[in-house]
């Protein structure tokens, strides 16, 4: 097994391991009701861990984020006794389709949120809001409405504004401060819109896999169908109508209910 470090949080106390990963600025937390669904219903309880990826949330900060050596830690919290269906969103998705390539016995089925086992050209949005959040003058803050404020004219959709916002710490009285590793993030930017296909060779998952996607992103297209095909044969995909890039947060009570019948 592979030592980690990584900040995760626990729901339930019976029944098969569900492990969710977050996206990009994102942290365990994000996943919050969907897990305590889970949890909490009376005969099919689960057990689910919410895990913060590196350079997010409480979890440690990298020099680089590399796709594949952040699976091999993310591995590190699971054992082939005891497998987990992987939810991942996003980054979270590109890091949890890795470690079922690369550790496929401790993955019993694969959830995939709004991404594709491609590079993407297609970043700029999440460059934007990196340098957006770089840019705000923490020290003028006195209030969090003040952030919000400041972010409108560059994220002037109110849903990412306020999930970008949920990484903004305040520390005495007027010590604020980003929570994820904004430097870091943004020069691994190349890295995380990409996929490791030569690293990964011929390796391929042959569990069950789902895929949702949002109605309204264009992550997940029958361009990409090839790709996921190819390393994932067994899987199905699912759309969730009105929803877009989040679609978990856009259209929760439809996510729930599709993942639910996926897990058991």
């Amino acid at each position: 097994m592979v030592l980690t470090d990584l900040h995760t949080t626990a729901y339930g106390e019976s029944g098969s391991r569900v492990l969710f990963l977050h996206g990009l600025f994102g942290q365990g937390r994000n996943w919050t009701q969907i897990a305590k669904a889970l949890a909490d219903r009376p005969g099919k309880e689960h057990r689910v861990t919410l895990v913060d990826l590196p350079d997010h949330g409480r979890s440690a900060w990298l020099e680089e984020f590399d796709l594949l050596a952040v699976a091999d830690r993310v591995a590190g919290l699971v054992t082939a006794e005891d497998p987990v269906a992987l939810v991942g969103h996003s980054l979270g998705g590109k890091v949890a389709m890795a470690l079922a390539l690369r550790h496929p016995d401790l993955v019993e089925r694969l959830c995939v949120v709004d991404i594709s086992p491609v590079d993407y050209a297609h970043l700029s949005e999440f460059s934007g809001y990196i340098e957006a959040m770089r840019g705000l003058d923490l020290d003028s803050l006195t209030q969090r409405a003040d952030a919000e404020a400041a972010l409108a004219e560059e994220v002037p959709n109110p849903v990412v504004r306020s999930f970008l916002l949920q990484n903004l710490r305040r520390e005495g009285n007027d010590d604020w401060r980003w929570q994820p590793n904004l430097e870091g993030l943004r020069r691994s930017l190349p890295k995380i819109k990409s996929w490791p296909a030569e690293a990964l060779g011929e390796a391929r998952y042959d569990g069950p896999v789902l895929w949702i996607g949002g109605e309204t992103s264009s992550y997940i297209t029958d361009e990409y169908a090839p790709a996921m095909d190819a390393l994932f044969p067994h899987n199905r995909r699912v759309t969730i109508k009105g929803a877009g890039h989040w679609v978990h947060s856009e259209k929760p009570e439809v996510f729930l209910e599709v993942l639910r019948r996926f897990v058991g």
